[in-house]
């Protein structure tokens, strides 16, 4: 019903597939996440479950979120893409500390570009709280570069948005009080791993 409702079913279909989407009900959004990718031999389709879609709460206190573990190595190996989702409750931080993956250091980090889509909601709207006249449900999204490498957004989202992360630093994803962000995190080469 929302992306807000818990994990949904997966499929990944490798670069040379087509691939048609038909829903038997309505659906309110699908995300179709690609990255160019050198086939492997041997890759084939794959189909996650919902049920099977790994599911972790990462931080704690204000920093606490919950976390869907889809499309990471162990879960669904892709052959060049790591994807998951990212619940992030009313007035709490996620993608903290700020953390980066624009540069190949064995063992430490590799290079990535990253995309964040978001979604909001008043808090507790998926239980049937009352929606205020007036709510306009915001998050915020931060990233930053180094004195080698510049980059300043500090952006305010909203159900639909995107943030691209080239490069640099980047976090926290931020609720406002009294409503709750969710963000499909979707990270890709240039880097060779």
């Amino acid at each position: 019903a929302s992306v807000f409702a818990g994990p949904t079913d997966v499929a990944y279909a490798p670069s040379s597939a087509a691939l048609e989407l038909t829903g038997t009900a309505p659906a309110s959004r699908i995300a179709v996440c690609a990255a160019r990718a050198a086939e492997p031999a041997g890759s084939k389709f794959r189909h996650l479950p919902a049920a099977d879609v790994p599911v972790e709460l990462r931080g704690a206190g204000i920093a606490s979120r919950e976390v869907r573990n889809f499309g990471i190595p162990g879960v669904l190996d892709a052959d060049a893409i790591i994807a998951c989702e990212v619940i992030t409750p009313a007035g709490n931080w996620s993608s903290y500390p700020p953390h980066k993956h624009d540069e190949e250091r064995e063992g430490l980090e590799t290079e990535l570009e990253e995309i964040y889509y978001f979604e909001t909601q008043v808090e507790g709207a998926m239980a049937g709280a009352p929606i205020p006249p007036g709510a306009d449900p915001v998050g915020y999204q931060r990233v930053y570069g180094t004195d080698e490498r510049p980059i300043d957004v500090f952006a305010e989202v909203r159900s639909g948005d995107v943030v691209l992360v080239p490069h640099g630093w980047h976090g926290p994803a931020m609720a406002a009080p009294g409503y709750d962000l969710y963000y499909l995190n979707v990270m890709a080469g240039p880097g060779p791993t």
